[in-house]
C-alpha cells in the first residue's frame, strides 16, 4: 500500500482538507529575453532544460525564508500599511557576503496578516521597494504549518523532545503535516513567478521550508538550490520516530548544498541517509558529499556569525550610553552575570536559576556582591509548555530573592519584557560573564555578540569610564549542547543539567584571574571579528556555485511521485540500451562475444531463490546454441553453485569467482588462473575477519575457493560501515608483502589474489578469439556492480587496441541508472532478460510452432 504522505501532493491543495486558492499573480513576470516576458506557471518545465537564455547581466540571489526580513504597521493617520527593514535580521545582515552588484531577492511571508484586497497592492509595493516577495497565507493554513507542524512536531523533534505522552508534547496530526506540504507548495509557486532557473541561485533557510527544494527541482530540474538548517538535527533514534520521515530526507537530498552549524548536526543527518534511505558518503578534498542518482549532494559545516558593523553602531548609540551609565550606577560594586534567552523549554533558563542558587548557597561571600540578570525574550511559540517553563522560572526566581536577597539586593532580576537593542547592548558590554545554558540549541549568537560588546568602541569606552588601551576581558559558560560550543574554544563548557557544575563554573568565571580572562577573550574575538556573517554567506555561496558547476554537463531527468521527486544525473553519453538498437547491430554480425554478470544482472538481487529462472535458462541455450556467439556468465559466485545452477547451458563459458576459476563450457576441465597459485595468506586473512565476526553482530564470513568476503549488511548500519573501514586497513596493514588484494564493495570487504579481476576475464576471452582467426565484432558486456567496472574498462582498451583488424561494435551496459564507465544502462534485472530474449529471437527467428509443424511434417513423411 502506498503511503498516504506519498501521494501526489501537487494536488493536495485542491482537496477538501485545506481550500487554498491558487497562488494569485501578484508581481511582474521576470523578462528573460528583452522584450518579452516568460510564462512561468506552474511546474510545466519538467525537464528543466529550458529554452529562453536570461539575459539579465546583474547576478540574482533569490534568498527563501518563513519571515521577510521586514517590519510591518499601519499608519494611524492614513490606515496604510508601512514597512521598514528588521536591521536584527539574519537574512538582511548575509547580503554583506554577496559583491555590490549582486541582486537579493527575498521570498517569506509577512509578520501580519494583509487582507486579500490589499495583497496584490502591497506585494507590488514590496518587491519595488524592498526587492521582496510576500508568500500569504491564509490564516488557517498558517496557524496549522506554523503554530502546528512546525512548532508543535518539527521543534520539540529535532531538540529532541518526544511525545512519549500527551502531556509531554503532541503527537502526529496529518491534517498539520498536510498543511506544512501546502504551504511549501505556496512558497514555491512564489519562487517560481520570480526566477531565472539558468542565472539564479536559491538559498533556502530552516525547518519550516524542508519539502520547498522538492518542488523547485521538480519545477527546474537544473536549479542551483541550496539550503541551510539553522536548528539541530537530532540522532537518527530521534529522527526515525517522524512519520514523514523519508519525505523531508528527500527534501534535502534535492539541494545541491546543504549547510549545518556543528559536524554532529550533520552527522546525525548523513547517518539518517544511510540508515533510512541506504545513502553512503565519503569526503573528498574536504568536501563532504552524498551520491545521490548521479548528483552529488554536498554538505557544509558552517557556523553562522553575527555582523560586526551593525553591533558597533549600536554601540556608539548615544541612547546606549545613556544606559550603560545607567546600569553601572544601578550595579555599582556587583558583578552582573547576564543571560539572555527566549521564554521557551530548551533554553534552560530555570536550571541557570537553580545554578545561581548553588553558587550563592555554597558561596556565602558572594551574597551582595553578584547579580544574575535574566533578560527574556517573548516566547516565538504558544502552548501549555511554554507557560509551564514561563511559571517555573517565576517560581524559582522569586525564591532565590526571598532567601539570598535583602531591601537593598536582589539577586536574580527576571527583565521580561521586549528589550530593546540599544539596553541589550549595555548589559552585554557590562556583564562580568555571560552564560548561555540551553539544553538544546541551534546555534545562539549571544556569547558572540557579548564578546564583540566587551571589545567595545571608543565611543562605548568613553561612556564606561575606561581608556582605549586597556585589557578587555570576557568569560562565557556555555552549554555544550549549543552550536557556537565547539568554536568557543576558551568558554568554560557545561553541562547544563549538572547543576553544582553549573554554580562551580560561575565562581571560576567571575573569580578567574584577570591576566586568564584578557587571554580568553582576545583568542575569542580574534575568531568571531573574522567568522562574521559576511564570512559565513560568502564561503557558503562559494560551495553553492562550486556544487552547481557541472549542472549543463550531464542529462537530468525526474523520476518518482509526490514528495519521493528526484532527478537522475548521468553524462550526455549514457542512455537507455533499446533493444531495436542492439538487436540490429547484433543481426549485420557474426563473430560476437556476449559477458553477463549473475547476481543482480540475469537474477534479481532481492531474489530469494538465487538459481536462474527457466526463462533465463532457454534464452541462454540459444544464444549458446548460436555458433555464431561466445557467451560467458562470469560472476563472483563459486563454481559449485554455478556449474550446478547453470547444468542446462552446455556450451555456455564460466568464470567463477571474478575469473579465478574458468572453463569454455560444459565438457572442458576448469582452468585456474596461473598468476594466483599461492593462497596461504587465507590462513592470516580469516583468523582477522573471525575476530570482526564476533565482534560484529549481523556480520558473516563467505569463504570461497580463492577468496575471503566479510559480510556486514545485516549489522548496524554505522557500526559494520565502521568497523569495515577498520578492517580494510588492517588487512591492507598485514597483506603488505603478500599476493593479494583488499577491496570494499556494497556492504562486504574481500580480499582476493592479485591479478584476478572480471577484466582479465574479457581480455583473455577476446585474445582468444582474435588467435582463432575470429575477431569479434559484436561485444555486449552486462554487470551491476564495481566489480563489472572492470569488465566494461578492459573491453573499451582491449578493442581499441592493434590486435584487431577492425573496431566491433561495443554496447558496455550497466544495470540502474548511475555513474558507470559503461554507455548504456537498462533499469533492472527484467529488463536485461527481455533484452537477451530479443537477441535469441534474431538468432532463432523462426517461431517455435512453425519449427514443431516442421518437425511433425518430416517425421510423417
Amino acid at each position: 500500500m502506498v503511503s498516504r504522505s506519498c501521494v501526489n501532493i501537487l494536488d493536495l491543495a485542491s482537496g477538501n482538507l485545506l481550500e487554498i486558492p491558487h497562488t494569485p499573480r501578484s508581481i511582474p513576470r521576470v523578462m528573460t529575453v528583452p522584450g518579452i516576458i516568460s510564462d512561468l506557471d506552474g511546474y510545466c518545465s519538467n525537464d528543466g532544460d529550458s529554452e529562453i537564455a536570461s539575459s539579465i547581466c546583474r547576478e540574482r540571489k533569490i534568498i527563501v525564508a518563513n519571515m521577510l526580513p521586514l517590519h510591518a504597521k499601519r499608519d494611524p493617520g492614513t490606515a496604510k500599511w508601512c514597512f521598514s527593514w528588521d536591521e536584527d535580521s539574519l537574512l538582511l545582515q548575509l547580503k554583506d557576503g554577496f559583491s555590490p552588484e549582486t541582486e537579493v531577492i527575498y521570498v517569506g511571508s509577512l509578520k501580519v496578516d494583509i487582507d486579500a484586497s490589499e495583497q496584490e497592492e502591497i506585494s507590488q509595493k514590496l518587491l519595488e521597494n524592498f526587492n521582496c516577495v510576500p508568500t500569504f497565507l491564509p490564516q488557517d493554513l498558517q496557524k496549522k504549518f506554523y503554530l502546528g507542524f512546525c512548532k508543535q512536531h518539527l521543534w520539540p523533534l529535532f531538540h529532541y523532545m518526544l511525545p512519549i505522552c500527551p502531556d509531554h508534547g503532541n503527537r502526529f496530526e496529518r491534517v498539520f503535516w498536510q498543511a506544512y506540504v501546502s504551504a511549501n507548495k505556496i512558497f514555491a509557486d512564489k519562487v517560481m513567478e520570480i526566477i531565472s532557473p539558468e542565472e539564479d541561485y536559491v538559498w533556502v533557510h530552516d525547518y519550516h521550508l524542508m519539502l520547498l527544494p522538492t518542488f523547485l527541482r521538480k519545477g527546474y530540474n537544473r536549479i542551483k538550490l541550496g539550503f541551510f538548517l539553522h536548528s539541530p538535527f537530532p540522532s537518527s533514534e530521534i529522527y526515525r520516530t517522524l512519520p514523514v520521515r523519508d519525505e523531508i530526507l528527500r527534501g534535502f537530498l534535492n539541494c545541491d548544498l546543504i549547510g549545518f552549524h556543528t559536524f554532529d548536526y550533520a552527522r546525525h543527518f548523513l547517518s539518517c541517509c544511510s540508515r533510512m534511505l541506504g545513502l553512503d558518503y565519503e569526503s573528498k578534498r574536504g568536501h563532504i558529499g552524498l551520491d545521490y542518482f548521479g548528483r552529488t549532494v554536498y554538505v557544509k559545516i558552517l557556523p553562522v556569525g553575527i555582523h560586526m558593523g551593525w553591533l558597533e553602531s549600536v554601540m556608539n548609540l548615544p541612547s546606549t550610553s545613556a544606559k550603560v551609565k545607567e546600569i553601572q550606577e544601578q550595579f555599582s560594586g556587583r558583578k552582573v552575570i547576564l543571560g539572555i534567552d527566549d521564554m521557551d523549554i530548551f533554553k534552560g533558563i530555570s536550571l541557570k536559576l537553580l545554578a545561581m542558587e548553588q553558587l550563592l548557597q555554597q558561596h556565602p561571600d558572594l551574597r551582595g556582591k553578584v547579580v544574575l540578570v535574566q533578560i527574556v525574550n517573548p516566547a516565538k511559540g504558544s502552548g501549555k509548555d511554554v507557560q509551564e517553563a514561563k511559571r517555573e522560572t517565576y517560581f524559582t526566581a522569586k525564591r532565590i530573592n526571598e532567601v539570598y536577597g535583602s531591601p537593598e539586593y536582589e539577586p536574580v532580576i527576571l527583565i521580561d519584557r521586549p528589550v530593546p537593542r540599544y539596553e541589550k547592548t549595555a548589559y552585554y558590554a557590562l556583564a562580568e560573564c555571560c552564560i548561555v545554558n540551553a539544553v538544546r540549541d541551534g546555534m545562539n549568537l549571544v556569547p558572540y555578540k557579548y564578546i564583540v560588546c566587551r571589545q567595545g568602541t571608543p565611543y562605548m569606552d568613553k561612556a564606561m569610564g575606561i581608556t582605549s588601551v586597556s585589557p578587555r576581558t570576557s568569560m562565557l559558560v556555555v552549554s555544550e549542547f549549543i552550536g557556537c560550543s565547539p568554536s568557543l574554544s576558551g568558554a568554560i563548557r557545561v553541562n547544563p543539567w549538572d547543576i553544582d557544575a553549573v554554580a562551580d563554573s560561575l565562581n571560576v568565571a567571575i573569580t578567574m584571574h584577570e591576566s586568564e580572562k584578557q587571554l580568553r577573550h582576545e583568542k575569542h574575538y580574534r575568531y568571531v571579528s573574522t567568522h562574521d556573517v559576511a564570512y559565513w554567506a560568502r564561503s557558503f555561496m562559494q560551495d553553492l556555485e562550486r556544487a552547481c558547476q557541472d549542472h549543463y554537463n550531464k542529462r537530468c531527468w525526474g523520476i518518482g511521485f509526490g514528495l519521493g521527486f528526484r532527478v537522475v544525473s548521468l553524462s550526455p553519453s549514457f542512455r537507455r540500451l533499446g533493444i531495436e538498437h542492439i538487436v540490429s547491430a547484433y543481426k549485420r554480425t557474426n563473430r560476437r562475444a556476449i559477458f553477463l554478470d549473475y547476481d543482480g544482472t540475469v537474477v534479481p538481487h532481492t531474489s530469494i531463490v538465487k538459481s536462474p529462472s527457466p526463462e533465463v535458462i532457454s534464452v541462454l541455450k540459444t544464444l549458446c546454441n548460436d555458433p555464431n556467439n561466445t557467451v560467458f556468465i562470469v560472476s563472483g559466485r563459486g563454481r559449485n553453485s554455478l556449474s550446478e545452477w547453470l547444468e542446462p547451458c552446455e556450451r555456455l563459458g564460466i568464470a567463477a569467482e571474478h575469473g579465478y576459476f574458468m572453463r569454455w563450457d560444459k565438457t572442458s576441465e576448469w582452468e585456474t588462473s596461473p598468476v594466483a597459485d599461492d593462497l596461504d595468506w587465507k590462513n592470516i586473512v580469516e583468523p582477522i575477519m573471525r575476530l570482526y565476526t564476533e565482534t560484529t553482530d549481523g556480520s558473516s564470513i563467505e569463504v570461497k575457493e580463492s577468496a575471503l568476503v566479510w559480510h556486514h549488511q545485516d549489522a548496524d548500519p554505522d557500526f559494520g560501515s565502521c568497523q569495515a573501514k577498520e578492517l580494510l586497513d588492517h588487512l591492507e596493514n598485514v597483506l603488505a608483502n603478500e599476493p593479494a588484494v583488499v577491496k570494499r564493495g556494497q556492504h562486504i570487504v574481500e580480499v582476493k589474489p592479485q591479478g584476478i579481476s572480471k577484466g582479465s576475464v574479457a581480455e583473455k576471452v577476446l585474445s582468444n578469439m582474435v588467435n582463432r582467426g575470429k575477431p569479434p565484432d559484436f561485444v555486449l558486456c552486462i554487470g551491476d556492480d564495481k566489480s563489472d567496472e572492470d569488465m566494461f574498462e578492459s573491453i573499451l582498451s582491449t578493442v581499441s587496441g592493434p590486435t584487431l583488424p577492425m573496431a566491433p561494435e561495443i554496447f558496455a551496459c550497466t544495470v540502474g541508472r548511475k555513474p558507470s564507465k559503461a554507455r548504456y544502462y537498462l533499469d533492472d534485472a527484467v529488463d536485461v532478460v527481455k533484452l537477451l530474449q530479443g537477441l535469441a529471437t534474431a538468432s532463432c527467428p523462426k517461431p517455435k510452432y512453425i519449427e514443431q509443424i516442421l518437425v511433425s511434417f518430416e517425421s510423417a513423411i
